[in-house]
């Protein structure tokens, strides 16, 4: 049974490719729109005080299908390197495309889950719209800097770090939340970059960038609305933590996601 708008879910769960375990949850009923959440988030994002996406989208007449990457949320956290492949969330999400046999949906993300969504429409997902939240074009390059490298040396010396420091804070943040260091080190290793020619194909597919207007990745997505002139750019209040769970990023994915 489909959970009512308002509601969190229950999880429900699928087999990936490699036999791992993996959580998602559906809210709504109507055509399919697939939310992908970005590093260190899972499923319960969408539902953030303020934006709460999800239910505004189930209330507008979509079946709204949120995995928890593998690492996050209720997925299985596999230790071992060789559970993290490069680009195994895209192997992921498009799994999961397959086992719920999805023909006609549509697929947006926010920060690592806009990476993922541009991975999968690369990869030859055919969605009929994507929406891709908080990055720009240096992101799907790869040349974009941002908040990995900071995470990642918090992850590479946890339980080393002194009290108090930002290393430290940043730990304690991920294992209040549940968060395995280990796996969340492996998932940034997995993560594929995409070539300037391969987003460049992409100006055929109807895509909406959304960006905090005090987002450091705002001229990146500006970049990337040069490039693929079908694709339109909406600024919304906030930086790249804060737009996420603005009023104004609902309403930009429900009124494009809602067009005809």
């Amino acid at each position: 049974m489909v959970s009512v708008a308002g509601e969190f879910p229950d999880a429900r769960f699928f087999e990936a490719p490699d036999g791992e375990r993996l959580a998602y949850r559906e809210l709504g009923e109507g055509r399919p729109v697939v939310l992908l959440h970005g590093l260190t988030a899972d499923a319960e994002s969408w539902f953030a005080a303020g934006a709460a996406l999800a239910p505004a989208l189930a209330e507008r007449g979509h079946r709204v299908i949120m995995p928890d990457f593998r690492g996050h949320g209720r997925s299985a956290k596999p230790q071992s390197v060789e559970s993290y492949p490069r680009d195994v969330l895209t192997d992921d999400a498009l799994a999961l495309v397959a086992h719920l046999k999805l023909d006609e949906y549509d697929v947006g993300g926010y920060s690592l889950g806009a990476r993922i969504t541009v991975r999968m429409l690369v990869r030859g997902a055919t969605p009929r719209r994507a929406v891709v939240g908080g990055q720009g074009l240096r992101e799907l390059l790869g040349t974009g800097g941002g908040a990995g490298s900071a995470l990642r040396r918090a992850l590479a010396g946890a339980g080393t770090f002194e009290p108090g420091t930002r290393e430290a804070r940043t730990e304690q943040y991920l294992r209040a939340r549940g968060m395995d260091p280990v796996a969340l080190l492996h998932v940034l290793d997995s993560i594929a970059d995409t070539p300037h020619e391969a987003v460049a194909r992409l100006d055929g597919t109807p895509m909406l960038v959304v960006m905090g207007t005090e987002d450091e990745r705002l001229a990146s997505a500006r970049e990337l609305v040069a490039l693929l002139p079908s694709t339109r750019l909406v600024e919304v209040p906030g930086d790249h933590g804060t737009a996420a769970v603005a009023p104004e990023l609902t309403q930009a994915f429900v009124d494009f996601l809602a067009a005809a």
